[in-house]
């Protein structure tokens, strides 16, 4: 097993997925990126995830992913591991990605069930071990059934964790219990992340490992902070914690992720809220709402945020209007 391999064994905590910013004339955003990435790690992500569902890999040009992963390998220099995504629905696309995220510096790739097509059990078999085969990277397998129309069976996790470079799944399934059962098919060093941040406390608490999150680009601390009561035996303090971020991810569910966290973080002045089609901005009153919970954490939980929230008037009658 080799030490990237082994170290991706070892995950846990909460690993933002970042969403990829853009200017005005549509291009990738570099200095937000880095931004956004050495503000992560300063505010202790366990490893930053480029180019997946919520950097909008579906819209990027292959240079562009490019770009990103270098931009966030620089960044971490080390210290974080950078896990890029590198998914698609055909396995051949899917393998060169893999390779060229191994090519750029990637320390793992996070790779989702083939979308649109729906292959059998078998099939998903047959399409992750010609990954993990074609790459001496880590994989993490990504289920989120509701994009992909299709989901992995606890048997063809299984399966797959006995291959070496098999080493975690990214579960957005809503099923809570899931760690409970797939424990003992897996063992101990296949890493269990959450993949839905309104699911992660109760995915933990059945003995998940972790969460790639979403709402730890807005909170970081406050994930953090509720994932280490919890593993601290604080369970009341936990639960307390957790209920805010529940508020949180339902704001920033409320529409097609990322549209709500590209807002939440333009109220930072950390990107622009800007997406690419067929996504659109948010509407006013999703944006009211994510408004009033960013204004609403940045009071009630000083320095869990990415920072300090800038409410010129027309962010502060936002908020308030939340």
């Amino acid at each position: 097993m080799s030490a990237t391999v082994q170290y991706l064994t070892k995950l846990s905590g909460y690993a933002p997925a970042l969403p990829t910013p853009f200017t005005d004339d549509d291009r990738v955003d570099g200095p937000a990126f880095e931004r956004l990435c050495e503000l992560q790690i300063a505010h202790g992500a366990r490893a930053l995830v480029v180019a997946a569902t919520t950097g909008e890999a579906p819209t990027l040009e292959p240079a562009e992913h490019r770009e990103l992963l270098r931009i966030a390998v620089s960044i971490a220099r080390g210290r974080v591991p950078v896990i890029a995504g590198a998914g698609s629905n055909s396995t051949a696309h899917a393998i060169e990605l893999s390779k060229d995220a191994e090519a750029n510096g990637a320390d793992g790739i996070l790779s989702v069930v083939p979308y649109y097509n729906k292959p059998s059990q078998e099939g998903l078999y047959a399409h992750f071990s010609a990954i993990a085969s074609a790459t001496q990277l880590p994989v993490i397998l990504y289920d989120v059934p509701s994009r992909t129309g299709r989901g992995i069976a606890d048997e063809t996790v299984a399966r797959l964790a006995e291959l070496p470079n098999v080493v975690g799944l990214k579960d957005a399934t809503a099923d809570a219990g899931r760690p409970s059962r797939l424990r003992p098919l897996v063992g101990e060093h296949f890493r269990l992340l959450s993949g839905d941040d309104a699911m992660a406390f109760g995915f933990i608490a059945q003995g998940g490992d972790g969460c790639i999150s979403v709402a730890s680009n807005v909170a970081p601390g406050l994930c953090r902070n509720m994932y280490l009561a919890w593993k601290q035996g604080q369970v009341t303090r936990a639960r307390r914690l957790a209920a805010p971020l529940a508020l949180l991810a339902a704001a920033l569910s409320r529409e097609t992720n990322p549209a709500p966290l590209k807002y939440a973080l333009s109220l930072f002045g950390l990107m622009s809220p800007r997406i690419r089609l067929p996504l659109v901005e948010p509407s006013e009153q999703t944006q009211v709402e994510v408004a009033g919970i960013v204004a609403r954490l940045c009071d009630e939980y000083t320095g869990s945020t990415i920072g300090n929230i800038a409410k010129p008037d027309r962010i502060r009658r936002l908020a308030l209007a939340g």
